[in-house]
């Protein structure tokens, strides 16, 4: 593909990203896939090349942009070198013409940039939450050992964490087939120490989805006690027994649960858990430097109805708790609606329940948790608190 073959692609793919941004469609890394799958003549670097494209122009627009050109603009604005391409020759993009309409350059929508520096981000904060992710892994301690890891990584500020550069093959390690590591951000391991899981204890994993929060809940038990991971997308907790498997975990026990009906499928479980991790469904806005193209698909309803699960998840997580034990709440957010304000909200509504200070090693407090940023502490973006039921 030619350079301007190449921006073409872009435009093309950026259209289809918006329209399923605004429809609540396909995600931007399946549409890039289902684009190339059928172009056969494009090759690796032109895959590179045209990725980089889009998600640097999905990065650049905070607004959903009108079409795929005029976000492309909004990128070719800074680049002399990309508007050159749009030169009308054949595949590529149209000259651009005189006053034409370009997205808006901006970290996010007009509202969420509200709503996050009212949540105590300030500017350089939330551009932090666009950069590139690297790539982390834990070491799996029920098998794994640093000198297993064909390459050392850097430490990360989890205890169990290595860090790798964005690409890194790790899936093709020895290590990673046997077991021995697992791909996930050092602030999703930090926040599982949170919950504190001993040996033995009973311990419930309410929103499991695949499972990742689940190994390692099962490592830090040492594999031994009972660890109930539960989810309402059977896709989605169906990938938990193969990784558990291979991660050498034996005591992960799998429920699907009828979303709205969550506390009838586990009374067996009422006032007898140890601790119970709620890792609830929220609005994403701490993993922008994977999926940029979320914040073009969060409005106020949708975060209005993501608070309200939440709330009721931390109701049917609480019910699930002996006396003395704990609840530890988890959102990938930054906002203070479905953090420290959501926790804060609990608390209000249990008087038997109190919030128990962290000292993750990271992070900053925030309200009744602690926080976790790309821009401090080089994470995904993460609340955590831990809250526990008065005996």
């Amino acid at each position: 593909m030619t350079p301007q073959a190449r921006a073409q692609a872009a435009i093309e793919i950026l259209d289809a990203v918006i329209a399923a941004a605004r429809s609540r469609g396909a995600p931007a890394d399946r549409l890039f896939t289902d684009w190339f799958r059928t172009r056969r003549f494009a090759g690796s670097s032109d895959r590179r090349a045209v990725r980089e494209l889009v998600y640097a122009a999905i990065r650049t627009c905070g607004e959903v942009p009108a079409t795929g050109r005029a976000a492309l603009l909004a990128l070719a604005g800074e680049d002399p070198a990309l508007a050159a391409l749009f030169d009308g020759s054949r595949h590529a993009p149209a000259a651009i013409a005189p006053g034409e309409p370009v997205a808006v350059r901006a970290v996010a929508p007009a509202w969420l940039v509200e709503a996050l520096t009212a949540s105590g981000l300030g500017a350089a904060e939330q551009l932090a939450l666009l950069g590139r992710a690297p790539l982390d892994i834990r070491l799996n301690p029920l098998k794994a050992a640093l000198a297993d890891l064909p390459e050392p990584g850097a430490p990360t500020v989890a205890p169990l964490g290595r860090r790798f550069p964005p690409g890194t093959p790790v899936e093709q390690w020895e290590a990673y087939r046997a077991g021995a590591i697992e791909v996930q951000d050092a602030g999703s391991q930090l926040v599982c120490t949170a919950v504190a899981a001993q040996p033995g204890e009973r311990v419930v994993d309410l929103c499991a989805g695949a499972g990742g929060k689940t190994l390692a809940l099962a490592a830090a038990m040492d594999n031994r006690g009972s660890l109930l991971a539960c989810d309402a997308d059977r896709a989605r907790l169906s990938r938990l027994p193969p990784r558990a498997e291979r991660a050498g975990v034996t005591i992960a026990e799998t429920r699907l649960l009828d979303g709205g009906r969550e506390a009838a499928a586990l009374t067996d479980w009422q006032d007898r858990a140890d601790a119970v991790l709620v890792d609830a469904p929220c609005s994403g806005t701490g993993t922008w430097r994977r999926n940029p193209e979320a914040r073009w698909r969060l409005d106020p309803r949708e975060l209005e109805r993501l608070t309200a699960l939440q709330a009721r998840l931390l109701d049917v997580a609480a019910a699930l708790v002996r006396p003395g034990g704990r609840l530890v709440h988890v959102v990938c957010s930054l906002l203070d609606a479905e953090g420290a304000d959501q926790a804060e909200r609990f608390l209000a509504r249990h008087p038997d329940w109190r919030a128990v200070p962290l000292t993750l090693g990271a992070g900053r407090a925030r309200g009744a948790g602690v926080r976790l940023t790309p821009g401090h502490d080089g994470t995904d973006g993460f609340f955590v608190a831990r809250l526990e039921r008065l005996c």
